[in-house]
């Protein structure tokens, strides 16, 4: 009898373990084909070669990349080297990206940029707030950003039990911010079980110097997050729920969810496009090649444009469909004066004329 039960309760458990790895794989895309989408007008951006993971353009059309992330379980083309954020003036006939130097006191040996975000003073200073992972911990470093100098002044590095395992941030205000949790777990293997078995604990939080709290949650991995163009929603990624969270503000900086757009690939950062209000995402079209990478069969690129996004029915289109042979891992994507630009996560990054 003890010996039946075993067998029974041995049996349920491979049952849901199978029915678990099914799912697994139907979330993260592991066989899905992509019909290639691709504008006339593309180069690779010469000079990024170790990823391009976050793009945000000001409104004069200097755009800032950030590059060299290591992320756990992510390929590396440059593990030893330190992150570095690039700008290009997309003003300029043949824009080109050039490495911004950072100023003394800031540790740039350990430097992990992951996602930026642009904020500008009513004294028009520009202010550079980026994700950082320094010895894979979780830090939000703001930057003054000095035009003729090319470079940046490093102001403050921010620090709080609830900025753990951050993912992407959308600056509102000095030193003000939403920021997205992608995973609880610190340790990769936990992190990866907890993918696998869809554990919906991840967060978007609030900061402010005056208060620090966690305003929306029952993310299965909440990734890229930016604003409206009238400040009145916030849009958040849910990467491995395959969806965008669209999100009411409150005054007290509260969250509330409105809808959930359904897509068919994984969502990492999220743009709008200044002169629609679009919704652009730079998407996972398969993302078993990117836990698994082989140079041979490499993961594939998609972005996709979400128009009408407050309606019943928000109209999807593809701005961008590659298979890996150009650009593999696409993570962001940014439009500005009908100039696009894609970046990825450890790979090149792609300048278009539309």
């Amino acid at each position: 009898m003890g010996k039946l039960v075993v067998l029974t309760l041995l049996g349920v458990g491979l049952a849901l373990v199978g029915e678990r790895f099914v799912a697994f794989r139907e979330r993260i895309n592991a066989f899905r084909d992509l019909e290639p989408v691709e504008p006339p007008n593309c180069h690779l951006i010469e000079g990024i070669e170790n990823g391009s993971e976050d793009i945000d353009i000001l409104p004069s059309g200097l755009a800032f990349i950030s590059s060299g992330l290591k992320y756990p379980g992510m390929p590396s083309f440059a593990p030893d080297e330190p992150g570095q954020i690039f700008m290009m003036d997309l003003n300029e006939q043949n824009p080109r990206a050039q490495a911004l130097t950072i100023s003394d006191g800031f540790d740039k040996t350990s430097f992990n940029p992951h996602g930026i975000s642009t904020f500008i003073d009513k004294d028009h200073t520009v202010y550079l707030y980026v994700v950082n992972h320094p010895h894979m911990k979780s830090t939000v470093e703001i930057f003054k950003f000095e035009k003729q100098q090319r470079s940046l002044v490093h102001l403050k590095t921010i620090e709080h039990e609830l900025l753990q395992s951050v993912n992407d941030i959308v600056a509102l205000g000095p030193e003000q911010f939403y920021a997205t949790r992608d995973h609880y777990f610190t340790s990769h293997f936990l992190s990866l079980l907890e993918m696998f078995i869809d554990l919906q604990w991840t967060y978007v939080l609030f900061y402010s110097p005056r208060e620090v709290k966690v305003v929306a949650g029952g993310f299965s991995s909440a990734n890229g997050i930016t604003v409206s163009p009238d400040k009145k929603y916030i849009y958040v990624a849910d990467v491995t729920a395959k969806n965008i969270h669209v999100m009411k503000i409150h005054d007290n900086w509260d969250l509330t969810r409105l809808k959930v757009i359904q897509l068919d690939t994984l969502v990492d950062n999220l743009t709008i496009d200044p002169d629609t209000g679009d919704i652009l995402a730079g998407c996972h079209p398969n993302a078993m090649k990117l836990l698994v990478y082989n140079p041979k069969d490499p993961p594939g690129s998609e972005v996709l444009r979400i128009q009408d996004v407050l309606s019943e029915k928000p109209r999807i289109s593809t701005e961008y469909a590659n298979s890996g042979s150009v650009l593999q891992g696409s993570s962001v994507a940014f439009v500005h004066n009908r100039r696009l630009l894609i970046g990825t996560v450890f790979h090149k990054a792609l300048y278009c004329v539309l």
